[in-house]
C-alpha cells in the first residue's frame, strides 16, 4: 500500500521515539527522572499514531505499522531481541517444543511449481501416501502454483484433528488424486538418530539437533537404549553440529548426564542483580567416567556451546571439529498483552571456568551501524579443572580442530537447481529398496548414469574468481581503462574459465555423497540422511580413533595440550 512506502520516511523517527520510550528496559537513562522521559515519549508516540490514523491519505494497518516501528527500534540491539506477534506465536512455540499442528511434510519450490519435500516418518502425510517429488496442485481448492513457502505453511498448519484436502500429482505414476488428510500434532524429535558405531559396535553415537523441551531426557534414553544393547560401551559421541541451541535448562540437564550432582554448569549475569543465577546439575550422574567426545562446528550455538564449554572446562570430554558460533547471551520472553511477547536478551552466560564465549560485540557499534567481533585485546584466558588454558570472547575452540571441506560451486548449483532432488525421485521410482542407509553408496556405474542424466540439463555457474573478474571489468570500463586492457582481460577470462564436466569429475566424491544422502532419505527419512552421511565423516572418525586409543584421549586433556 502507498502508506507503507511513505511510512519508510518516518519509520526512523518512530523507531527513535519507541527506543527512548522504552529505554529503561535496556540501558540506564541519563536523565534525572527517566520515568518522565518514558511518559513524555509514549505520549508523543500515541499522538503521532493517532494523527497518522486520522489524516494519512490511505487507510493504515495498525498491526503492520506498529511491527515496522518496533522492528526498526530493535535493530539497534542484538538480533536475538525480537517482537513476537500473535500470528508468530505458533512458530516461536515450535522452536521451543518441536511440536506443531500439521501434516508432517516440508514443501519445495521449483520455479513456480510446488513439490512435496521431506515426509516425516509416521506422519499424516506418510499415512496418506505422499512421498517426496509429488507435485502439489491445490490445498482446499486453492491453487498453490507461485505461492511462497511461508504462504504454504499457513495453509498447511492447523489444529490437530482438522482436515485438509490436497490435490497432488504422484511422482511415480504421474496420476492426479485428491487426498483428505487429518492434521496431527507433529513432533520433530531433537534426537533423530542414535546408534552403536565403531568396528566393534561398542561406541554410542547420539545426534542432538536442538534444545527443545525434554531433549535431555531423549538423549539419556538413547544412551540407555544403546547401553542395554551393548553393556560394554567403550565411549560416547555427542554430535552437536549445526545445533542452534534452545532452552538453557535442557543444556544443564544434558550436562548432568556426564557430570555429577551439584556441579556448576553455567552462571548468568545481567543488569538486574536479582536476576543473576547459577545453574547446577540437579540429579545423580548417568556416567561420569566413560570417555566422551563432543562434535561441534561453526553452526553450534548457545545451549550447544554451554554443553561443549562445560565439558571442556571440567575436562570431562574432548571437543572435536570447528570453532563454535560464539553466542553467550541469554533471552527470556515477556508478555505484552493480546498474546504478543517480547523476546529479549537479559544477561550474558559464563561457563564453569568463568569465561563468556560471546563473539560479537553488539554493545559497541561502528559509525555505520555494523558490529564486529570482540577484539583480541579484550579476550581473557581461563583455566580448565586440570589447568588447560581456554579463552573467552570467541566461541568454543575445539581441543582437536578439523576444518570442514568447503562445498564446491558445482555441488551448490546441483542442489539449488534441485537436480539431486529430481534424480533421487527418479531413482526411487526404479528401486523398491536399497541397503541400510549406513552402508548405502552408489557404484561408479551408477554415478556415471547420473552424469549422463545431467548431460542435457543446465547446471552452468560462475566461480567466485569469474565473479571477481566481472566486477573488475565493470570497474575498468567505468574508469575507462578497459579498452587498453581488453586483450589481457579476454586472455585471463579464457584461462580462468571452467569446464563443468571436468568440475563434476574433480568434485566427484562430494557430489556423489550429496546425491547418496538425498537418495537415502527417500527410504529412511531424516535418520537415513544422518546414518548415510556418517560414512564420510572426518570428525566422527577422529572421535572413534580417540576413544579406541585411551592414551591419546587422556593426552588431549592434559595441561599444555
Amino acid at each position: 500500500m502507498a502508506f507503507l512506502k511513505n511510512f519508510n520516511k518516518t519509520k526512523g523517527f518512530i523507531a527513535g521515539v519507541l527506543l527512548s520510550g522504552t529505554a529503561f528496559l535496556f540501558i540506564h537513562g541519563k536523565t534525572t527522572d527517566p520515568y518522565f522521559e518514558i511518559s513524555k515519549n509514549l505520549d508523543i508516540y500515541a499522538n503521532l499514531f493517532r494523527e497518522l490514523n486520522t489524516y494519512y491519505v490511505d487507510p493504515i494497518e495498525p498491526g503492520k505499522l506498529v511491527k515496522s516501528g518496533v522492528d526498526a527500534m530493535l535493530e539497534d540491539l542484538d538480533p536475538y531481541t525480537n517482537y513476537i506477534t500473535e500470528s508468530d506465536i505458533e512458530e516461536y512455540e515450535f522452536m521451543t517444543t518441536g511440536k506443531y499442528g500439521g501434516i508432517g511434510a516440508s514443501m519445495r519450490k521449483k520455479g513456480e511449481d510446488i513439490y512435496i519435500g521431506d515426509v516425516y516418518e509416521n506422519s499424516p502425510a506418510q499415512n496418506a501416501g505422499l512421498h517426496p517429488g509429488d507435485m502439489l496442485e491445490s490445498i482446499d481448492n486453492q491453487f498453490v502454483r507461485g505461492k511462497t513457502i511461508e504462504e504454504l505453511s499457513i495453509l498447511l498448519k492447523g489444529s490437530p484433528g482438522t482436515q485438509i484436502k490436497m490435490k497432488v500429482k504422484d511422482a511415480f505414476s504421474h496420476l492426479e488424486s485428491e487426498k483428505l488428510i487429518t492434521r496431527g500434532e507433529i513432533e520433530i524429535s531433537s534426537v533423530p538418530y542414535y546408534s552403536l558405531i565403531g568396528e566393534q559396535n561398542n561406541i554410542a553415537y547420539v545426534r542432538l539437533t536442538q534444545f527443545t523441551q525434554g531433549c535431555a531426557r531423549q538423549v539419556k534414553d538413547a544412551f540407555d537404549s544403546l547401553q542395554r544393547a551393548q553393556p560394554a560401551l567403550k565411549g560416547l559421541v555427542l554430535d552437536l553440529r549445526n545445533n542452534p541451541g534452545g532452552l538453557l535448562d535442557e543444556a544443564v540437564a544434558l550436562c548432568n548426564i556426564f557430570v555429577d550432582k551439584n556441579q556448576l554448569v553455567v552462571s548468568t549475569k545481567g543488569k538486574i542483580p536479582d536476576m543473576d543465577k547459577e545453574y547446577r546439575t540437579p540429579s545423580m550422574v548417568w556416567n561420569k567416567d566413560i570417555p566422551l567426545t563432543v562434535l561441534v562446528n561453526h553452526s553450534s550455538a548457545s545451549a550447544s556451546e554451554i554443553v561443549a564449554g562445560t565439558m571442556q572446562d571440567l575436562d570431562r570430554g574432548v571437543i572435536i571439529g570447528e570453532r563454535s558460533y560464539g553466542k553467550g547471551l541469554v533471552q527470556i520472553t515477556r508478555p505484552l498483552g493480546f498474546n504478543a511477547r517480547l523476546k529479549l536478551t537479559i544477561a550474558r552466560y559464563y561457563t564453569p571456568s568463568g569465561r563468556c564465549i560471546q563473539a560479537i560485540d553488539y554493545a559497541h557499534r561502528n559509525p555505520d551501524g555494523s558490529v564486529g567481533n570482540v577484539p583480541d585485546s579484550l579476550k581473557k584466558s581461563y583455566k580448565t579443572k586440570m589447568g588447560r588454558t581456554v579463552r573467552s570472547g570467541g566461541g568454543i575452540e575445539p581441543d582437536i580442530h578439523i576444518k570442514d571441506e568447503p562445498t564446491s560451486m558445482i555441488s551448490v548449483t546441483l542442489y539449488t537447481k534441485n537436480y539431486f532432488f529430481d534424480y533421487a525421485t527418479e531413482y526411487a521410482s526404479k528401486h523398491t529398496s536399497i541397503p541400510p542407509a549406513s552402508k548405502f553408496s552408489l557404484s561408479d556405474d551408477e554415478f556415471n548414469q547420473f552424469s549422463k542424466w545431467l548431460g542435457n540439463r543446465d547446471y552452468s555457474y560462475q566461480t567466485e574468481t569469474e565473479h571477481g573478474l566481472d566486477s573488475l571489468q565493470k570497474m575498468a570500463i567505468k574508469e575507462k581503462y578497459y579498452d587498453d586492457a581488453k586483450d589481457q582481460f579476454e586472455a585471463l577470462r579464457s584461462k580462468l574459465s571452467h569446464d563443468k564436466k571436468q568440475d563434476l569429475l574433480k568434485h566427484k566424491d562430494q557430489v556423489k555423497h550429496m546425491l547418496e544422502n538425498e537418495i537415502a532419505s527417500r527410504y529412511y527419512y531424516v535418520r537415513g540422511r544422518i546414518a548415510q552421511g556418517l560414512q564420510y565423516d572426518k570428525e566422527l572418525d577422529k572421535a572413534l580413533a580417540l576413544i579406541t586409543h585411551p592414551e591419546e584421549y587422556q593426552a588431549v586433556l592434559k595441561p599444555g595440550k
